[in-house]
């Protein structure tokens, strides 16, 4: 049950972040054109999944690399 709430946090996760990255990368690239929420859109959807499978992926690495760094630290 545990990878259920990891994939449920990283899909949360990366649904926010791409959205804005995507967002902020294409009205910089194109400005804000007619087709902008298509392109937006297209670019959300290429990137989102990808984004969460890797999320889901490193996590425990990430949670790892984590509690190391914030032992040396406290």
């Amino acid at each position: 049950m545990q990878w259920l709430a990891r994939l449920i946090l990283a899909c949360i996760m990366t649904a926010v972040m791409v959205f804005m990255v995507t967002l902020i990368v294409t009205l910089t690239n194109l400005g804000l054109r007619s087709d902008f929420l298509m392109q937006w859109a297209k670019a959300y959807i290429i990137a989102w999944p990808i984004a969460a499978g890797t999320a889901f992926l490193v996590m425990p690495a990430a949670r790892q690399a984590t509690d190391a760094i914030m032992r040396r630290i406290g």
